[in-house]
């Protein structure tokens, strides 16, 4: 018998009917993360510009010099913060069922745990129970490999026909799990981008600020003074 998420066999209905494929939010996640990418990169670009170096050789001494350079290296330091944390959504994320035992899956199994009938029908009554099948499957099978005893081994057998065919009900609701899981590792890694970027922004702002007024400050202002000389009259030639 075949099983999909959209219910408990072939032509069976189920809420998942309606709902789109979880990895169609992959694009759109992405395509957001390129553009606070391209936004940062646009303030690194003006930062390292024609307007700083121009203002650079407004700086008078050597302490404004060195307040001028940290604060350049904070604001880029602030603008590679950002762009590194959010290329990590460009990067797939590896999702196996181990991974929705990590602490960042915990919203998601909040959300499908409160209401598994309406994700999973009657085929598990949460995530663990969902993914147990492959599990005792493979413990079975380690078994019948070490069990010497026929008639042992023939009641594993029948014991691992019965957990595989459950498993296979279970398996297209594992693939839908794995799907969602994976988007949900890519929002959380955008979602935390986001946090990062608020940093770096900061930081390019407090350099900012810090580089203009030492570039900003007026210099010592040289007047130059004429000092006139008075030379000795002339005398006329004596005759």
């Amino acid at each position: 018998m075949t099983v999909s998420p959209a219910g408990l066999g072939t032509g069976t209905a189920s809420p998942l009917d309606s709902l789109p494929s979880p990895l169609d939010a992959v694009d759109d996640l992405r395509a957001a993360a390129r553009w606070t990418i391209a936004a940062a990169g646009a303030v690194g670009t003006a930062l390292i510009g024609g307007g700083p170096l121009v203002a650079s050789g407004k700086v008078h001494g050597l302490g404004h010099a060195l307040v001028a350079g940290a604060a350049l290296l904070v604001a880029l330091i602030g603008v590679g913060l950002a762009i590194w944390q959010t290329s990590q959504v460009l990067i797939p994320p590896l999702t196996t069922p181990a991974t929705l035992a990590e602490p960042s899956m915990r919203g998601l199994r909040k959300i499908i745990n409160r209401a598994p009938g309406d994700f999973f029908g009657v085929v598990a009554v949460d995530i663990d129970d969902l993914l147990k099948h492959r599990a005792i499957a493979v413990n079975l099978s380690k078994a019948i490999t070490a069990e010497q005893d026929p008639a042992r081994r023939q009641a594993l057998m029948s014991k691992l026909s019965q957990v595989l065919e459950n498993a296979e009900r279970a398996d297209p609701y594992v693939r839908w799990l794995l799907a969602t899981a994976h988007v949900w590792q890519i929002r959380e890694a955008l979602r935390r981008a986001r946090w990062f970027t608020l940093i770096g922004g900061i930081l390019v702002a407090v350099a900012a600020v810090a580089f203009f007024s030492v570039t900003g400050e007026p210099g010592p202002t040289y007047v130059p003074v004429v000092t006139p000389q008075f030379t000795g009259i002339p005398t006329a030639p004596s005759a």
